[in-house]
């Protein structure tokens, strides 16, 4: 008897010890809000299988209850097949996760009833904009599933939510079926059947097991069983990050809902579908546009907090254990479920349940160890300041005192392919990225212009929350340029009052306190994240315009000293009275509001800074001076006034002209114009400077030459970064507060004077212009490089223009393009060489003109309007039907600034121009009286290289690759005379229409000659007779709204992290 009840004493103590362990475990505050809107009936079985598990592992809400399935947000069923709806709160608060379980709805009928959209179903776009605001006030873990982005969700939300966890739906859902026969006990849909017909024309005749796939479009794909894909079903393997994560290899069959995603980054994939695809099932997906592998679980944390996908139906499980209050039971069911075996519960116990406990223990630490760096603020009399100038210094308070801060960094348009500035474009998960890098490269600050979206400043806030080194922001002040210069006067009611409100508007976006309604051309939106303690400063305004400073001057003569609480002024001219005027409404608004002050400064520029020029040429850029010098703080302001200038080598014009800045040796012993300006402008202040943009642009194009080759243009982007890196010493060693690079992006919306004739104003943002240097000061370009052009070849897949590996010199001749260039590949033939044959390229791109010879006697039927002759290695020009040539046309023909050429207004008049840009119109030094003559440069010169970006040896300037018998060329649309390859089109007859005229090109046609060192012709293709070329082999292409671009740092950011890192903070 007392065996047995020893026995009996045993057995309950191993039953009930797992009990009483998971009783004296202490709960874990973990606080996770629900979204589900597909619950039919009281099984929960959408979302159950997540609260029990969050209490099986003892996770608790704040208030410390425990989990249930009835509360969370979405449809919640009642009696008499009625439903209640639940919906998201306007405010969240304090969650450590959200958790999206599913969101096709409850509709009329059965959930699979396709496209009623009656009841409660799908995201909507103010309910993610809610989810969105909350995680970046307050970084949080993110978990959604399948269905979050099919239907009945709009497509504005699906986009949305796409960014959030970034990916991309396909607009393919799928589900394994176990019969496909509806003839028997099936749970294909009816509309899946009727569907199929319509879109197929065929009759349903599936039976067995398999998968169906269906298009957002109605497409219907049938992959059967053991025809198409094998018997194991789609799988779950995980890649090593997942590995390593989540403790799994591969995952049992699933056998539920799926949908197909493309991951924005394959670093973000953590497991992957596998289909055990036959040739048949890889035919059908390949037909269909369908890859082959897709992401199943997917994590970014490009946001600051970390946001899962799981791309099926996890969650969803009809069956879990009755209790939860006993410890181990999760970890028996996974090692024990082979009776649940090819069914959604085996893979919710040996996938879904360990990956989740995984992301829940992450989300427990991330709670337990958020430790978030703040800013500070001094305080002195209930006012607040987090930076201040201090002497000839600039300083940060932080850790409870003043340290002296180097300012380096760079400055933030508003910018991005595809859209125009004041379309406020860019997007908070691009600015989060771009804080992380520029904080990478050791910057400090960064300096915007006007108003940024919100994504802008809760990207900075939680950035900073989160960084070791904080980066600080000079805002500014944009004032309208409009009605000042066409008023000429700062002192109108329009410039006075649109910049007040302008002032006050800015004010309050950097509090948090500001909602501004949508308005054409300006940022709008709810701004909710208060930045105040990361402005370091303000920087009102603009490069001012010299005429309308200087009439204002004239205007206002009598209007006297300024006086206010805070700001005042001494012998200021009436232009400067107006600056003071608007830096003491800055300050007053800000302390009345929000007792808040920071250092203040006002746009300036070498044009109207405060020294005479004698050896400027141009009236215009000394016309007047600016001195902030005359615009002083009371002891109300604290924090101090600093200058800040816009100061680059190779304008205005004076920098190449004078000889004391020519001759001015700098703290290297060299020559250096900049450093000798930069000398005399910081002597000439009596506050601290800060050089508040310079640079130069990484472009193929080039507008102005510098003495020492700091051109604005046709620089490397290695040359961009070492020139930016001796301009950045120079700042430093002159004595300034600092620089920041102009500018973090490249900017394609962007013109400059030289080739602003030549293309589209309406469509810039649609491409990228490599011969506007504007468009490209950034370090991070956009150019997606479709074609590395390295000689190599080896990326091509397009078919070819021509190929016969049996006959000729060209086995075959490739087209293709992207955003900015014209590809050509060519494939020579084994005995040719590029030393001892050379090539030409005849192309035809404006119809009914063009010449009908191009090389040694060689006539065409089609006009050829450019040849492009490749000489090896060393020599390479494009050249232009001097007919089609716009820069004669302008300089020659409409401005009389060249020698006349007669023959250039005769169409087939027998003669190719070089093509050439401007760099300077003929000007005179009144003061020396030289004259500076006209002068351009050839921008058709091809210069050879590796245009690959990932090479060692990349040459951004790279126009044509070599290697062996391979030829690779990209040519700049511009140089092709297209104003908009994105609508292909391009410039018209110039002498019937002049520069604004444009056509739509159907085509561009190639022509081939070779021929060697003596010109003797070796083949002609297309060849129709001796000398003749017959038609043209022809490339077209799509037209384009969305320009496709790939974010890249160039090598000018890595020279800048590098010289950024030898400065450091006091």
């Amino acid at each position: 008897m007392k065996k047995w009840i020893g026995i009996t004493l045993v057995i309950i103590t191993l039953f009930l010890t797992p009990f009483l362990w998971w009783l004296v475990e202490p709960s874990k505050k973990l606080d996770v809000l629900l979204v589900d809107k597909t619950v039919p009936d009281d099984s929960y079985r959408e979302h159950k299988g997540l609260t029990w598990l969050l209490n099986h592992k003892n996770y608790s809400q704040n208030d410390g209850s425990s989990y249930s399935n009835e509360e969370y947000i979405g449809v919640k069923p009642q009696e008499d097949e009625q439903y209640a709806y639940t919906p998201l709160p306007n405010q969240l608060q304090n969650h450590d996760m959200l958790y999206i379980a599913d969101t096709y709805g409850q509709h009329q009928g059965t959930l699979l009833e396709k496209n009623n959209k009656e009841n409660y179903g799908g995201l909507s776009y103010n309910e993610v904009e809610k989810i969105k605001g909350y995680l970046f006030e307050n970084p949080s873990t993110l978990v959604a599933e399948f269905n979050t982005f099919g239907d009945p969700t709009d497509e504005k939300t699906r986009k949305s939510m796409e960014s959030l966890l970034n990916v991309e739906w396909t607009g393919w859902t799928g589900r394994y079926f176990s019969e496909l026969n509806t003839n028997q006990q099936s749970e294909v849909p009816n509309w899946v059947v009727e569907q199929y017909r319509k879109t197929t024309g065929a009759s349903w005749d599936y039976s067995g097991a398999g998968y169906v796939l269906v298009h957002e479009d109605n497409r219907i794909v049938v992959l059967k069983e053991d025809e198409d894909v094998n018997k194991k079903g789609l799988t779950v393997n995980f890649s090593k990050k997942g590995q390593s994560f989540f403790n799994l290899k591969e995952s049992p069959a699933y056998m539920y809902w799926f949908d197909i995603i493309e991951p924005a980054s394959e670093e973000e994939v953590l497991a992957s579908y596998n289909w055990g695809l036959k040739e048949s099932g890889k035919n059908k997906l390949e037909q269909n546009g369908i890859p082959l592998q897709f992401p199943a679980v997917t994590k970014t944390t490009q946001d600051g907090f970390p946001a899962y996908y799981f791309a099926g139906d996890f969650v969803d499980t009809a069956n879990v254990p009755p209790v939860y209050r006993y410890k181990g039971i999760s970890t028996i069911r996974q090692h024990f479920s082979f009776s649940f075996k090819k069914s959604p519960e085996q893979f919710y116990w040996e996938t879904y349940v360990p990956m989740m406990e995984s992301i829940l223990q992450e989300a427990n630490q991330e709670g337990e160890n958020k430790e978030m760096q703040k800013a500070e603020a001094f305080e002195e009399n209930d006012i607040s300041y987090p930076t201040q100038v201090s002497g000839n210094r600039f300083e940060i308070y932080q850790d409870g005192e003043w340290n002296e801060t180097v300012i380096k960094g760079v400055n933030i348009g508003m910018g991005k392919p595809g859209a125009f500035p004041g379309e406020a474009a860019i997007s908070e998960q691009e600015y989060a990225r771009w804080f992380e890098q520029i904080g990478e490269m050791n910057a400090t600050a960064i300096r915007v212009y006007t108003i940024h979206p919100p994504g802008f400043y809760r990207a900075l806030k939680r950035y900073n929350e989160q960084a070791e080194d904080l980066i600080y922001v000079f805002h500014g002040a944009w004032v309208d340029e409009k009605p000042l210069e066409e008023t000429l006067d700062a002192f109108s009611s329009e410039s006075v009052n649109g910049f007040k409100n302008e002032i006050e508007t800015i004010v309050d976006v950097i509090h948090g306190n500001k909602k501004i309604p949508e308005k054409p051309g300006h940022a709008s939106g709810n701004y909710t994240a208060d930045i105040s303690k990361y402005v370091a400063g303000w920087i009102l305004g603009i490069e001012w315009y010299p005429h309308m400073v200087e009439n204002t001057n004239e205007e206002h003569q009598d209007i006297g000293q300024f006086d206010g609480e805070y700001v005042y002024t001494e012998k200021a001219s009436p232009f400067e009275h107006w600056l003071a005027e608007m830096m003491e409404h800055t300050i007053s608004y800000e302390m009345e509001n929000y007792q808040w002050q920071r250092p203040i400064s006002f746009t300036n520029w070498v044009t109207t800074d405060l020294l005479d020029h004698p050896m400027e040429p141009s009236e215009d850029e000394d016309l007047v001076g600016v001195d902030p010098n005359v615009i002083s703080m009371k002891d109300t302001f604290k924090p101090g006034a600093f200058a800040s200038y816009h100061v680059y080598p190779y304008y205005p014009d004076f920098m190449n002209y004078s000889k004391d800045y020519l001759n001015y040796e700098d703290h290297r012993g060299e020559k250096n114009s900049y450093a000798g300006y930069l000398n005399d402008l910081k002597k000439a202040h009596d506050m601290p400077v800060l050089v508040a943009e310079f640079g130069v642009p990484s472009s193929r194009g080039m507008t102005h030459e510098n003495p020492y080759g700091w051109n604005q243009g046709n620089l490397t982007e290695t040359q961009q970064g070492n020139i930016n890196k001796h301009l950045f010493e120079d700042i430093m060693h002159e004595g300034y507060m600092g620089g920041l690079v102009f500018t973090w992006q490249d900017e394609w919306f962007k013109r400059t004077w030289n080739t602003m004739e030549l293309d589209n104003p309406n469509r810039r943002p649609y491409w990228s212009n490599a011969q506007t240097n504007e468009q490209q000061f950034g370090l991070l370009s956009f150019d997606r490089h479709k074609q590395k052009v390295d000689g190599k070849g080896k990326q091509w897949s397009n078919e070819p223009l021509y190929e016969d590996e049996n006959n000729g010199k060209i086995n075959r001749v490739t087209a293709d393009h992207d955003e900015r260039y014209l590809y050509m590949r060519f494939q020579m033939e084994d005995s040719f060489s590029f030393e001892e044959e050379n090539l030409t390229i005849g192309l035809d791109t404006i119809q009914n003109q063009g010449q009908l010879q191009i090389k040694n006697k060689v006539k065409s039927k089609q006009g050829i309007d450019f040849k492009i002759e490749i000489q090896g290695k060393e020599q390479a020009e494009m050249k232009v039907d001097s007919y089609y040539d716009p820069f004669y046309y302008q300089y020659g023909d409409q401005l009389n600034m060249l020698e006349k050429k007669d023959y250039a207004s005769q169409n087939n008049n027998g003669t190719f121009h070089p093509i050439r840009l401007a760099l300077n119109k003929e000007m005179t030094i009144p003061v020396i009286e030289e004259t500076i003559p006209f002068s351009s440069y050839k921008t058709g010169i091809l210069k050879h290289g590796n245009g690959n970006p990932e090479s060692d040896n990349y040459n951004s300037l790279t126009d044509y690759a070599i290697e062996g018998n391979t030829l690779e060329i990209r040519i700049p649309w511009l140089l092709l005379n297209v104003k908009d390859p994105s609508q292909r089109t391009i410039m018209t007859n110039l002498w019937e229409e002049g520069l604004k005229g444009s056509e739509q090109l159907d085509e561009i046609g190639f022509s081939f000659i070779t021929h060697d060192d003596n010109g003797n012709v070796t083949s002609i293709l297309p060849s129709d007779g001796d000398n003749q070329l017959g038609d043209f082999y022809t490339y077209a292409w799509k037209k384009w709204n969305e320009p496709k671009h790939q974010e890249r740092l160039k090598k000018s950011y890595y020279i800048l992290q590098d010289v950024f890192s030898n400065y450091e903070n006091k």
